[in-house]
This record gives C-alpha cells, sequence and structure tokens, in this order.
C-alpha cells in the first residue's frame, strides 16, 4: 500500500490531535456541567493531547501509526461513553436550589435534614444540608440573596469566599446535581460528610471577595 494512500485512511498524529482538540471544542463540552466520569475521561483526552504532541516530533513509522491509531481509538471511545451523558443533560436545566421560592432559616433546613435522615432519606437529607449551607451563608452575608440559584452557582460563590472548602463544596453541588434531578443516590456516609462540611463553614471565616464586605467577627 503506498504512502499516498495510507495517509487517506488513517491519520497522522497532526490530524488526531487536530480531531481530538475539536471534539473537546464543541459547545456540549464547554456547556455541560461535568460529573465524575465526565471529569475523569476528559483528563484521559487530554493526555491523549499530550501524548500526540510528543509524537509530534517522532520519526514517521510502524510505531508512530500503531499509536496514533490506539489515540484515535481511545478518543472514538470517550466520545461514545460522554456523547450520551452530555445530550441527556442538554435538555435539563439546572433545578434551582430553593425551587419553591419559600425562605426559610439555615436552622430549618438543618432540623428538615436531620428529620429525614433519621428516615434514611438520604437525598432528601444531603439536599436539606446544602440549603442550610447556602442559607446559613446568607444569613451571615457571606453570599447575597439570590433567587433561583442553582447548587452550581452556590459552589462557585462559596468556593470563592471559602477557598480551603471550595473542592469540598463542589463535591456537595454534585451530590445535590446527581440525586436532585439525577439518577445518583446518597449514603448515610454521604450525608455525615455533608453534615460535616455545614459544621465547618458555618466555623470557618470568610475570605473577602472584591466587592464585598465581611462583618467582622463578633468579640
Amino acid at each position: 500500500m503506498s504512502g499516498g494512500t495510507r495517509s487517506l485512511l488513517t491519520p497522522d498524529t497532526d490530524e488526531a490531535r487536530r480531531l481530538l482538540e475539536e471534539e473537546l471544542a464543541r459547545p456540549p463540552y464547554v456547556e455541560a456541567q461535568p460529573g465524575i466520569v465526565e471529569r475523569l475521561l476528559a483528563e484521559v483526552l487530554r493526555g491523549l493531547g499530550r501524548l500526540l504532541d510528543g509524537m509530534g516530533g517522532l520519526a514517521p513509522g510502524p510505531g508512530t501509526l500503531v499509536l496514533a491509531l490506539g489515540a484515535v481509538l481511545l478518543v472514538v471511545v470517550a466520545v461514545v461513553l460522554i456523547r450520551p451523558r452530555l445530550n441527556a443533560r442538554g435538555g435539563k436545566q439546572e433545578p434551582a436550589v430553593f425551587d419553591d421560592g419559600a425562605t426559610r432559616s439555615a436552622a430549618h433546613h438543618r432540623a428538615r435534614a436531620a428529620s429525614l435522615a433519621a428516615d434514611r432519606d438520604w437525598n432528601g437529607a444531603v439536599a436539606e444540608v446544602l440549603r442550610a449551607v447556602i442559607r446559613s451563608a446568607e444569613e451571615r452575608l457571606v453570599v447575597a440573596d439570590q433567587p433561583g440559584r442553582t447548587a452550581t452557582e452556590a459552589a462557585a460563590q462559596l468556593g470563592g469566599v471559602f477557598p480551603p472548602l471550595s473542592t469540598d463544596v463542589a463535591w456537595l453541588a454534585d451530590v445535590f446535581n446527581e440525586t436532585h434531578y439525577g439518577s445518583g443516590t446518597a449514603s448515610e456516609a454521604v450525608y455525615r460528610r455533608a453534615a460535616a462540611l455545614d459544621a465547618r463553614l458555618s466555623a470557618e471565616r470568610p475570605t473577602p471577595s472584591t466587592g464585598m464586605t465581611v462583618p467582622a467577627a463578633p468579640r
């Protein structure tokens, strides 16, 4: 088989890298809120991109051709796994954390979480913990009262004023999203971790951000 014919059938490393970059730049990948599976696959794709960059300086030959074909195959597999999840999410708008429009205190949500946990309704208990976290931050004037705020928005805002706990807050938002409108199921361990995070946030002093004044701690 001639080199010209082979190039038409199998992409070289530059072509494989271009296909990978184009796929990751598609709006669904940019706009979708990634779950754990998507984040892991995205890391795999980024690793493939680095591999292809490293292969760019290698002389063409059977070895580089096999690696390029393997990279393209992995990209295809990753796309097949990710795209159905992105399409499923594309038709759903992330719901507001406080979806009934009522304003209740953080203490109310904590009591509600404890009651649901006693009934072993872990999904409901975790949702109430997140509501308590957000309401507590509003009561402390750490974040502004924002009707319609989503869990993802809340995590970004709280992570900005509680940097040491930003990863944990993002985790809680992910759990809320997966169990509130997805097919995820929380557990007692998840609830206890969420409740412990609520306690830590209540004791944590926020970091002032631009345009926001944090009240002085009571003496």
